[in-house]
């Protein structure tokens, strides 16, 4: 009875924080939807099935643009929230609420877990009292973890941000993974020293699992489902090495871990696991990628390349070190592309203090590692889950939802230490910071929820955090003219204007405020303004068009096809070229272009040729196949429509394009024979 008393220590604290983070957030879930919202949600029909059946649901998993790899879980869960709810932001947000909620709830018990098993460094004749005691503490300290973790202002965008389901699903699977693994240590360890330790169900929620099986299927099999999230999930076998080197250090029984021996006994199943499901893994990833990144083409479309990436990242993890446990509102501000990149090691001098301040920090976690493992752990899990988006992949530099698992590390390192028993130094101001820095994070979460709550509200506040981000002031605009509702006379028409200019001006910026200067004044037929024109081209000569590039010439295409807004042809007719000079242009920018050559300049053979380009780039994106057999169709070349439709069923896994294929099929079968 004791004992299942012990089991539930923490339980009532973890609950009541979870209340106060479900309230914490409940204003923010009013909000609209943001940014990458829309090119994967809202303006994705892929993920708006017309119904549930099979081929609809296995349509809408294939239907991410944010990867190669599709992320079909994350974006089959946005599919049965538009079943259920439809595009309503709210029920889209709540979704990801209960998330992260679970999420905090598996935090909770991956702490505890990690907290007992250095509860077990006790003589094997007081084993079981220490485990006692130390499974109540543990209860307690790790609800706090988890209770931190929740409410990190940090982590908001996991959950408010709905397009980042795809991360805080991922990891679901990465914690549950790490939980099944050290739970499966800890029974291989007691098997081999103490039996009767091994048959005290202190073993989470898998005591029929022969330890060693509970390690493999832990690490396999959640990052298996974690990758159908996002590729985050990759870096499970490298949290669960982590581990391993910090508190079980491959060993085979209790004793060899804390008793100091001659030759200490590994456990060469553990060795031989990690080699084969992450090591070999690993370098088999190294020599696929690294050829593709020393080519210059692999950062054309960014303003870094691989050598200043990594020296402005060694600025980027301090700051989040920082952003994590002592947030400012200025620092959480979303847009980040006003941060200025490292060209030098002194440019700015930051960067060589921050490389110091790195190698310190490693240091200083190796030496931790056998006097405060907790802390050493901390910190390694903190450095290895930025080694995959903090390193050499031509990612973004900056995004606060990276540290949705890094931020555990750190708790990891200092909730412990601050939370230490009375009877340990310096208790009452311990306490005193602890409890100040859950006020601090409480209370920011809560004002940013807030301000999530309206997108107004949302936009002006990212915009006064961040005055030189071309993103933020965009943002701004933008929700202007949505306020406008396009018209002349509204007092938010003229508001727009100041914003969007700014926006444009600054340094880095894309394409997207001039493109909604010109998308508004076309629609309320206002004149366009030629330096409007002038600085859209001269962008795209400039620098390889990115994603929001390519969005705004689709949404000015989309304009112009649809004939709500009068744009000049030749003015459209150079962006395109300008976009187009570069070297090896994207499947979606020649797509766009044959869409507006076919549709508005009525010249079908550059439409017809511009998608067949598009399909060479891209021969498995199957919307520019559909195009083309329609072209094909509408040109009356039935052969060659007949040709390119058994190229198209080939990509029909599951009957996921049954609804595109029938109709063309119909369209086909009346044509007359060439």
């Amino acid at each position: 009875m004791k004992l299942l008393s012990s089991r539930r220590s923490g339980l009532w604290l973890v609950l009541l924080f979870l209340a106060i983070t479900a309230a914490v957030y409940w204003p923010g879930l009013q909000g609209s939807y943001l940014f990458d919202d829309y090119p994967n949600i809202v303006d994705n029909h892929g993920v708006q099935p017309p119904d549930a059946s099979l081929p609809s649901l296995i349509n809408a998993a294939l239907s991410s643009p944010a990867s190669d790899l599709k992320r079909p879980l994350a974006s089959l869960s946005f599919a049965i929230n538009y079943l259920t709810s439809g595009l309503d932001p709210f029920w889209m947000k709540v979704t990801n609420l209960v998330i992260h909620l679970l999420n905090g709830l598996l935090v909770f018990l991956l702490a505890r877990a990690l907290l007992l098993v250095r509860k077990e460094d006790a003589p094997m004749a007081n084993r079981f009292p220490a485990v006692e005691s130390g499974m109540a503490r543990a209860g307690v300290v790790g609800a706090l973890v988890a209770g931190g973790w929740l409410l990190l202002p940090i982590n908001l965008t996991g959950v408010l941000y709905v397009v980042q389901r795809m991360e805080s699903m991922a990891n679901l699977f990465v914690l549950i993974g790490l939980i099944g693994y050290v739970n499966g240590r800890r029974r291989m360890l007691a098997d081999t020293s103490d039996n009767s330790l091994a048959g005290n169900g202190n073993f989470g929620f898998f005591p029929n699992f022969p330890g060693f099986v509970l390690c493999l299927i832990s690490i396999t099999i959640p990052t298996a489902f974690g990758l159908l999230a996002k590729e985050t999930a990759v870096m499970l076998p490298l949290y669960a090495l982590l581990t391993e080197w910090v508190l079980f250090r491959f060993g085979k029984s209790i004793e060899i871990r804390y008793v100091e021996v001659k030759a200490p006994q590994r456990d060469l199943r553990v060795v031989g696991l990690h080699l084969l499901v992450l090591v070999l893994p690993m370098l088999l990833g190294l020599v696929w990628l690294v050829p593709g990144l020393l080519k210059p083409e692999t950062w054309a479309s960014r303003d870094f390349t691989l050598g200043t990436r990594l020296l402005s990242e060694a600025r980027i993890v301090v700051h989040y070190i920082a952003w994590t446990l002592l947030p400012m509102p200025s620092a959480l501000s979303f847009y980040h592309d006003d941060f200025r990149i490292s060209v030098g090691l002194t440019t700015p001098w930051s960067t060589l203090g921050s490389i110091a301040f790195l190698i310190i920090f490693i240091g200083a976690g190796i030496w931790l590692r056998s006097r405060k493992p907790l802390v050493a752990m901390g910190m390694a899990l903190f450095l290895g889950c930025h080694l995959l988006t903090g390193t050499i992949l031509p990612l973004e530099l900056i995004y606060e939802h990276r540290n949705y698992f890094a931020s555990f590390g750190l708790l990891m390192a200092v909730v412990p230490v601050l939370a230490a028993p009375c009877n340990r130094p310096f208790a009452l101001p311990r306490h005193v910071l602890l409890g100040g820095l859950f006020l601090c994070w409480a209370a920011l979460t809560a004002l940013t929820s807030y301000a999530w709550g309206d997108p107004l509200r949302l936009a002006e506040d990212l915009a006064s955090r961040a005055p030189d981000s071309p993103r933020s002031q965009y943002e701004l605009g933008r929700t202007c003219i949505i306020y406008s509702h396009y018209d002349p006379a509204s007092p938010f028409t003229s508001l727009a204007y100041a914003p969007l200019e700014r926006s444009a001006a600054l340094p880095g910026s894309s394409i997207l405020p001039e493109q909604a200067l010109i998308f508004m004044n076309a629609k309320m037929h206002l004149p366009l303004k030629d330096s409007w024109w002038r600085s859209l081209i001269a962008k795209l000569k400039a620098h390889t068009p990115g994603v929001q590039d390519e969005s705004s010439l689709g949404a000015l295409t989309q304009c112009a096809r649809e004939n709500r807004c009068d744009l000049p042809q030749d003015r459209m007719v150079d962006a395109f070229m300008a976009a187009l000079a570069h070297p090896h242009p994207s499947a979606r920018l020649l797509a766009t272009y044959g869409d507006y050559a076919w549709n508005v300049l009525n010249d079908k053979e550059l439409g017809m040729r511009m998608t067949k380009e598009a399909i060479e780039t891209s021969p498995n994106e199957a919307a520019y196949q559909i195009t083309f057999i329609r072209m094909m169709v509408a040109q009356g070349r039935t052969n060659e429509a007949a040709q390119a439709l058994q190229q198209l069923e080939r990509l029909n896994i599951g009957g996921r394009l049954n609804n595109s294929l029938a109709p063309l099929r119909e369209q086909l079968a009346r044509l007359p024979r060439e």
